[in-house]
């Protein structure tokens, strides 16, 4: 979700860390060696993922021209695709349905980051989180998306959401209109499409430009502490929207789901990805806290962790076998929320007494 709206749900933090802060003794100035809070692993571990994106996307981009060129073959006559080249269209798909799934997990390992940065967000609202204009004009990706036979999709929504859409088939406007039964069964299960080859292409040259920028920005990016504690507590309390996003995606309601993103991974194992690199970016600014109150240090920590560890245990039994209800979804949902509510509520008041600024 955009920066500006993720705001909406932290603003009462805020203002709970700073009545908090007015009750408590006045804090010291800042220690001379405040300034040189060493944020530097922050960065290495955002160029880390943002490389490993570009190199993957590279994958997709791939696999995507190598079905395009099928399609280009036949005059883009997906009939006679199906019917004469079905078997070196459905290893091009397969194997840009595999790059896509390396790809979406390392974005969510840094989205945290990428996310709760006002320098680096609209990246997430154009890469992972933006909605189409026609659904949600105020959460909108910012680009048109111009194919190259000369249509243009204005506003598709997010690169990841558009190239799962239209190498699942969960969104059939991105289909070629042709039935694709690839097993041969008679029944049309989910995953049997045949992509329309000029949307793929699109979103996925789309996707990997948006890759590279997004590393070039990171490259030029220096964070601060500002940086740091907006990440956290811009992105910790934004469990019921994920939980949300699982409960109504194929992985709770099945074939009633009529969510086009989030149905080929988890959202369950989005978030502890998610998490993960938000305790990257924790590590780096715990000394501040510490300097404040160890034991509170400490407590972030341990409830970030606790945090990720609930949201594993879910997950683990969800690969088990349990299908979870939508009712279920709600509850641990909620669950999740509580705890990342204290979490966060901690993290403002810290913030407020060190006097670093939440951006807005």
């Amino acid at each position: 979700m955009a920066h500006r709206l993720r705001l909406l749900v932290i603003v009462p933090f805020i203002l709970w860390a700073l009545v908090a802060c007015s009750q408590a003794p006045p804090a010291s100035p800042p220690s001379p060696t405040a300034a040189a809070t060493d944020l530097s692993g922050i960065k290495e571990y955002l160029l880390g993922q943002t490389r490993a994106l570009t190199a993957a996307a590279a994958e997709i981009q791939a696999a995507s021209d190598r079905y395009y060129a099928l399609a280009q073959e036949t005059n883009f006559d997906y009939s006679a695709l199906w019917t004469n080249r079905r078997q070196e269209a459905i290893a091009a798909i397969e194997s840009a349905r595999a790059a896509w799934m390396k790809a979406s997990p390392i974005y969510e390992k840094m989205e945290g980051i990428v996310a709760g940065t006002p320098d680096l967000s609209q990246f997430d609202v154009d890469i992972d989180a933006g909605a189409a204009g026609n659904e949600d004009p105020n959460n909108a990706v910012s680009f048109d998306l111009t194919l190259p036979d000369g249509r243009t999709l204005p506003k598709p929504g997010n690169l990841f959401g558009v190239t799962e859409g239209t190498l699942w088939g969960t969104e059939p406007a991105f289909a070629s209109g042709v039935t694709a039964d690839w097993n041969g069964d008679g029944i049309i299960e989910f995953g049997e499409t045949l992509p329309d080859a000029s949307v793929l292409k699109a979103s996925v040259d789309m996707l990997t430009q948006m890759a590279n920028d997004l590393h070039v920005a990171a490259e030029a990016w220096t964070p601060t502490e500002s940086d740091a504690f907006t990440a956290l507590v811009v992105m910790v309390p934004t469990m019921s929207e994920y939980f949300a996003s699982w409960r109504d995606s194929r992985f709770v309601s099945g074939d009633a789901s009529t969510q086009r993103d989030f149905n080929v991974i988890s959202r369950l194992t989005d978030i502890q990805d998610i998490l993960g690199g938000l305790e990257v970016v924790y590590a780096q600014v715990r000394p501040r806290v510490e300097s404040i109150d160890p034991t509170q240090a400490e407590q972030i920590a341990t409830d970030l962790r606790n945090l990720k560890a609930f949201v594993a245990d879910v997950s683990a039994q969800e690969q088990n076998g349990r299908r979870f209800t939508p009712e279920e979804a709600d509850t641990l949902g909620a669950e999740a929320q509580n705890r990342a509510t204290a979490i966060t509520g901690q993290i403002s008041q810290v913030a407020g007494i060190l006097g670093v600024k939440i951006a807005e």
